[in-house]
């Protein structure tokens, strides 16, 4: 027989594929038993990494729902009984080093992208035996609305736990609903109780299809086919969810009976525990139909917000994976140009200059400059003479206090102001002005600076009869202030 009738008789087969990669899904599994020998800080040889690793799994996949996930401190808490059970004479504080290891490495904390990697082999039509990579994440850390950091389960560790890779979503929630009504209708319990927890993974990983689905469309609304792909997706889950209302209904009726009618103490709890699982079934479809329901509108929204948002930026440059990493696999020859490209347009024109070691030091030691090299003569400003602000002088002023002293009997504006314009012919206009603002003195403002006297003018309705100024012919008098003394006496 040729090779060609070998291939074309079944060696080409996409269920190996699927096969391998399921295989490369369980590999970091593995790999942590393979490891715990190597740690330096516990002799880790008693515990079995692999089931605390699928436990974990199990329980970030049983916390998830649409929008969030799992705290990380509440898994580790989770798992320290689990781990506790596997060495119970060991210190707490070991179990929780533990728990934290493998939730770290489940998330492979450490890496750039924080994903797996696994190489496998697959022959094409041509017979042609090709290696492929095939990267996947089990545990992925996203960001709630609110700025927490929650633990998500990936498909590929879904799959890890059920046991199938790249199934369909459909046909296996179908296949485990059956699964587990007949196993209640013959008794077997144990068998239910796994396959309830398959027929929940199976939402899970369902959910999670619509929500990286929607996810895809707010980032950009043409990265997904609203125009066939998604109407279809969302016609097949609504009906999906209607026939499995009915059937997981009528399941949780039977657990229900089976639970009451059980007189065996552990027939009694394993029914209780498939009633709790079940449940759990019905509230994630009742919240995964009304994502389904909303999912049109998400659509609608993002379409007219991205139409309107402007042209889109460009995305920065990821050095590790879009320059490194495909360089690194290059010949030194077809490496050389495009690093030679990016770091030319990276560089800039002008390349700072790096003192050397030496020089640096001389430069740091060296003695600080005079002075008077460094800013030269300071020039000697031109000051202007400042402009006098007082109108009138000291003696003006000394007069005017002189004629406005009247302690015993007042007197008329026309006649002060004749008076001062015997003395001084500027003064008349500082009598007058003095005499305005006496007309409504602040009393007040003269107590508060210990004036002991203050200048009162009243008009009587006399008319002022001078040559330089018009108006109310003033009636001046000066009143005596006396303040209160420290005990409040006047």
């Amino acid at each position: 027989m040729r090779d060609s009738d070998l291939i074309s008789g079944g060696l080409v087969d996409e269920g190996l594929a699927r096969r391998l990669k399921a295989l490369a899904c369980t590999a970091p599994l593995h790999d942590l038993d393979a490891r715990k020998a190597k740690l330096d800080w516990a002799d880790a040889t008693v515990y079995q990494m692999a089931e605390i690793a699928l436990h974990t799994i199990d329980l970030v996949t049983i916390a998830m729902d649409f929008d969030t996930g799992a705290d990380h401190d509440d898994v580790v808490r989770r798992l320290q009984p689990f781990i506790a059970a596997q060495a119970p004479r060991r210190p707490a504080e070991e179990h929780l080093r533990v728990a934290r290891w493998v939730l770290d490495n489940l998330i492979n904390v450490g890496t750039t992208d924080r994903g797996f990697r696994r190489v496998y082999g697959s022959l094409d039509a041509h017979g042609t035996y090709r290696r492929r990579a095939f990267d996947f994440k089990l545990l992925v850390e996203l960001a709630a609305p609110d700025g927490e950091v929650y633990l998500r389960a990936s498909d590929e560790a879904i799959n890890v736990l059920v046991g199938a890779l790249d199934t369909d979503v459909e046909s296996a929630q179908i296949a485990a609903e059956v699964k587990l009504e007949n196993l209640i209708s013959r008794g077997r319990l144990a068998g239910a109780k796994l396959a309830a927890e398959q027929a929940r993974y199976r939402t899970v990983q369902y959910g999670e299809t619509l929500r990286a689905k929607l996810d895809a469309t707010r980032r950009d609304v043409r990265a997904v086919d609203w125009d066939r792909e998604m109407p279809e997706l969302l016609d097949s889950a609504l009906t999906h969810i209607e026939a499995r209302f009915r059937a997981e209904n009528a399941i949780l009726r039977n657990i229900t009976a089976a639970r009451d009618e059980a007189e065996d103490v552990d027939h009694k709890r394993r029914a209780a525990e498939l009633v709790d699982i079940v449940s759990d079934c019905i509230s994630r479809h009742t919240q995964l139909q009304a994502r389904l329901q909303a999912a049109g509108a998400v659509f609608r929204a993002e379409q007219d917000r991205q139409q309107f948002s402007g042209p889109p930026q460009r995305a920065t440059v990821d050095l590790f994976g879009q320059i490194l990493m495909p360089a690194l696999e290059l010949p030194i020859a077809d490496a050389v140009s495009p690093l030679e490209s990016y770091f030319h347009a990276a560089a800039g024109l002008v390349v700072p200059t790096v003192p050397a070691l030496p020089s640096l030091v001389s430069l740091l030691l060296r003695p600080a400059p005079e002075r008077d090299k460094v800013v030269g003569e300071v020039p000697e400003p031109e000051l202007v003479p400042p402009e006098s602000l007082d109108h009138y002088s000291d003696e003006q002023w000394r007069r005017a206090d002189e004629l406005l002293d009247l302690p015993e009997v007042p007197r008329r504006l026309s006649g002060l102001l004749a008076e001062a314009r015997e003395l001084d012919p500027q003064l008349p206009r500082l009598v007058a002005l003095r005499a305005l603002h006496s007309y409504s003195p602040e009393v007040g403002a003269a107590v508060r600076q210990g004036d002991d006297r203050a200048l009162l003018a009243v008009d009587d309705g006399t008319l002022l009869e001078d040559t330089e100024f018009g108006g109310a012919d003033l009636l001046l008098s000066t009143a005596r202030l006396e303040r209160e003394d420290e005990e409040g006496a006047a």
